[in-house]
């Protein structure tokens, strides 16, 4: 099998999978424009960075997995991947710590003032009077908007400096979060608007997505206190860039920013923004993850999507459906021989019923085996004898979707 690399990758990661078989053809310098011409004869396709256009899934022949060497996904036409039985898989949470670090640094570098020391200091300036004035951040209120793993281990690193933690009151965490949540004795709160006007630091760790295009709008800039530093290591798009530079004009909102929403698409290269120049930003080149030990476990990550797809498993993956179509779930028990599972999905399309989604189980000593099937359409009221009916089948049973 085939694997194109389109983006930077570790030396150590290539050497384990190609010692796993793979054919490695590593082109880092590749572009969202020159992807397309690349990926002919590439049944996988790992990217960073790199945008993965429809282009690029139309100019695939044999293609058959995206992974997103990272958490998101917003790079990758996930639709069009969907519609050509492409998988795309991303490995999530692996560099929660360096980008939770990052936010720290953030944090402790507007409120020290690091950056214009060092650029006082290069300039042969000393300024103690100047920049000896300053808060300091123990006891101060950081409201941390995405509580996953990157929220969490930013409240870590935030309780260890004495800040106060607030965020947002949500159903359906599980218990392991709540847990952690009420460890670090982090105070939930209905609204973000509420969050803003508890804090003096607020940052931010959501995915980028229709619900969370400017979050940060001119009116939760409004209920920011003068002065309050806003943190963003997730995407640029989450914040209204405009809305954010009148707040910092008018109200003297600083702000630690990783991203920006027309940022460079490539590594290098010229970068005009307003936001980005504005003095009371510091801004980092979208280096959030960029750690070598966020890369190694990255890598790690990768190559465990790539040992679950040998085996027929698609792990992580972001574009199946949420939500099952199937008119009925069918369990048949039976034996384990050729032929068994052929004949069942004969019954079924005689039957005129659509398979959606199939699992077949070996149980110990391969003598028997459970096979679950979802199926679509008009299910008859004798199926489930029709199965039972079969050689080779122990019980079918047919459970009709609610």
């Amino acid at each position: 099998m085939k694997i194109l690399f389109a983006d930077k990758f570790p030396g150590s990661g290539l050497s384990t999978i190609r010692e796993m078989g793979y054919e490695c053809d590593y082109q880092p310098e590749l572009t969202a424009e020159s992807l397309p011409d690349a990926i002919a004869g590439n049944q996988i396709l790992v990217v960073r960075s790199t945008q993965v256009t429809l282009e690029t899934i139309e100019a695939s022949d044999v293609l058959a997995m995206v992974i997103r060497a990272g958490a998101g996904t917003n790079t990758i036409d996930k639709g069009a991947a969907a519609q050509r039985g492409i998988y795309v898989s991303n490995v999530p949470g692996k560099n929660a710590l360096a980008v939770a670090e990052l936010a720290i640094g953030l944090i402790l570098a507007i409120d020290r003032n690091i950056p214009d020391n060092v650029a006082d200091l290069r300039a042969e300036v000393w300024n103690k009077s100047k920049w000896s004035k300053t808060e300091g951040i123990h006891g101060r209120t950081l409201g941390i908007i995405g509580l996953g793993d990157i929220g969490i281990a930013v409240a870590e690193r935030a309780a260890a400096f004495g800040m106060e933690l607030v965020s947002i009151q949500r159903s359906g965490r599980d218990k392991l979060t709540m847990r952690r949540i009420e460890d670090l004795d982090v105070q939930l709160v209905p609204d973000v608007h509420q969050l803003a006007e508890m804090s003096d630091v607020v940052t931010l760790h959501v995915p980028y997505n229709e619900e969370t295009h400017h979050l940060i709008d001119a009116t939760f800039l409004a209920h920011m206190k003068p002065g309050a530093v806003l943190i963003n290591t997730s995407r640029g798009e989450v914040v209204d860039e405009p809305a954010l530079l009148a707040a910092m004009d008018d109200k003297g909102i600083r702000a630690g920013l990783d991203v920006f929403w027309n940022e460079p698409k490539d590594g290098s290269g010229t970068f005009t923004s307003a936001l980005a120049q504005h003095p009371n930003t510091y801004g980092t080149h979208h280096i959030g993850a960029s750690t070598e030990q966020a890369q190694r476990a990255i890598a790690d990550g990768v190559i465990d999507i790539l040992t679950a797809f040998a085996r027929g498993r698609a792990l992580n993956a972001v574009n199946l459906a949420n939500d099952s179509l199937s008119a009925a779930t069918v369990t048949i028990r039976h034996y384990d021989k050729v032929g068994v599972l052929a004949e069942v999905l004969g019954v079924l399309r005689r039957a005129d019923l659509n398979v959606e989604q199939m699992d077949n189980t070996i149980f110990d000593g391969a003598r028997a085996a459970v096979a679950t099937i979802h199926i679509a359409g008009d299910v008859p009221t004798d199926l489930g004898d029709r199965l039972n009916d079969l050689d080779n089948v122990i019980y079918a049973a047919v459970r009709r979707s609610q």
